[in-house]
């Protein structure tokens, strides 16, 4: 039995916010309280675990309501995972908004073409089904007014048509793992939208992300690890975890030319502002130093 004792934190007690991270692996395994706690010991101490699909969604509903205040979640099917039959996976998607813990957004969903068959009829298809997908969730954010987490891999431009022609509140609108330039960072800025930046940005001859992150600016910086993937720089070549988002704040404060605690604080209130939680206010979380197992 888990005894789980309650702490209040004051806003003014900031740490660092994994506004993007994929915990089922680490559930699975049986290790997730082990990345929990190197997370809290290492300062960050609020993350999102983001739906990809059916397999997902109940999981980390359940992380929601085990871990309250410190594992928010969202829902979406991202577009790895659209195949011919993506009406009936999305089916049961808009049951979590009657649960009492609702997602904190929609997502992560989208358009990725990197990854598309190589067959030029099959890689069509595809793409029709990911319009398609995308289309419907869409029309769902518009409906609920709900954050959008965004995924577009070599698909920038038609993701952003598609949002547009969406009517969706650009406001609600982050692009997760951001991997464009400049030029793209500006079009989102435009719109009332958000990139977040992962340990990519840590890698070498990634120089264009680095502007991106300055263009866009300190007061509308979002951070995630999008663990288990893109290790940052020192731990890259090794599986990500929440526990290595200061690596690439640290990074990034460097290479901007302020402290970590001001990237730190400035991407948690980023954060909060998207999720649209209460940060004027104490937030109830509970520390895993303080689960016993019995």
């Amino acid at each position: 039995m888990a005894i789980m004792a309650d702490l209040f934190v004051l806003v003014e007690d900031m740490s660092w916010f994994d506004s993007h991270c994929h915990l089922q692996g680490f559930l699975r395994k049986g290790e997730l309280e082990e990345v929990l706690q190197r997370a809290e010991d290492a300062g960050v101490r609020q993350m999102v675990a983001v739906g990809t699909s059916p397999a997902d969604w109940a999981d980390y509903l359940s992380l929601a309501k085990r871990f309250p205040g410190r594992i928010h979640h969202s829902v979406g099917l991202h577009p790895g995972y659209v195949e011919g039959d993506w009406e009936e996976k999305t089916r049961g998607l808009t049951d979590f908004w009657s649960e009492p813990v609702r997602p904190v957004a929609l997502g992560e969903i989208g358009l990725d073409y990197f990854h598309l068959p190589k067959d030029p009829e099959a890689a069509e298809r595809t793409v029709g089904w990911q319009k398609d997908a995308l289309r419907r969730q869409l029309l769902w954010a518009k409906e609920w007014d709900c954050p959008v987490i965004v995924h577009s891999r070599s698909a920038f431009e038609d993701c952003v048509k598609e949002i547009d022609r969406s009517g969706v509140n650009w406001e609600r609108i982050v692009f997760h793992c951001f991997s464009e330039g400049v030029p793209q960072v500006e079009c989102l800025m435009e719109r009332g939208a958000l990139a977040s930046f992962t340990g990519m940005i840590t890698f070498p001859r990634n120089l264009e992300l680095v502007e991106a992150a300055k263009r866009q600016g300190l007061d509308r910086l979002m951070l995630e690890t999008d663990s288990p993937y893109l290790a940052p720089v020192p731990h890259r070549g090794r599986g990500n975890e929440p526990a290595y988002l200061p690596a690439v704040g640290s990074f990034l404060a460097q290479a901007i030319g302020v402290s970590s605690d001001r990237v730190m604080n400035a991407s948690f209130e980023r954060a909060e502002i998207f999720y649209r939680m209460n940060s004027n206010r104490f937030r109830e979380s509970s520390p895993l130093s303080e689960l016993i197992d019995d």
